[in-house]
């Protein structure tokens, strides 16, 4: 029988390093991790109207930020403290319009190497089975400490190159 992936963070601990590292993302209050799973996030954009564009619906550049935060936070709970992760690529397809109320993000890992994330964002209305958009992005990872740019322990490439 095996056993579950211990991951880095509660979903406790999680919520508090963010506030931890991105203070001015949960001050007003417009995220909430709804949950986090193996490879996953489902991240909440509470409704405010400075999320709305003209015409009364929810903006391009909210359902954006609300895709990447979801993204990052299913990348950091999979690998860990690691604050310089950041999104090198986002497509978004906006599909329906939303109504002017919360939005729902749910994010998965599609690949999660050493240096690479590669996952999907679908967004929904809640209580609407029906996509209002669909994102994919990539997220670069930093080398950790003790490890060298490609992925070998640094040692070892202390070496290669001393011996080069």
């Amino acid at each position: 029988m095996s056993q579950a992936k211990r991951r880095p963070f509660t979903l406790d601990e999680l919520r508090a390093y963010l506030v931890e590292i991105f203070p001015q993302i949960w001050a007003r209050g417009d995220y909430s991790i709804e949950e986090v799973g193996p490879m996953s996030a489902t991240v909440r954009l509470n409704y405010h109207p400075n999320h709305l564009r003209p015409g009364g619906t929810i903006s391009g550049p909210s359902m954006f930020a609300l895709c990447d935060l979801a993204l990052y936070i299913a990348i950091l709970h999979e690998i860990g403290r690691v604050e310089l992760a950041v999104t090198t690529n986002v497509s978004i397809n906006f599909l329906r319009r939303p109504e002017p109320s919360d939005l729902i993000g749910r994010a998965k890992l599609m690949k999660l190497g050493k240096r690479l994330a590669v996952g999907e964002v679908a967004l929904y209305s809640p209580g609407d089975a029906d996509m209002v958009a669909h994102a994919t992005g990539t997220y670069s990872i930093p080398a950790r400490r003790g490890e060298a740019p490609d992925g070998a322990p640094a040692k070892a490439a202390a070496f290669a190159g001393r011996h080069a």
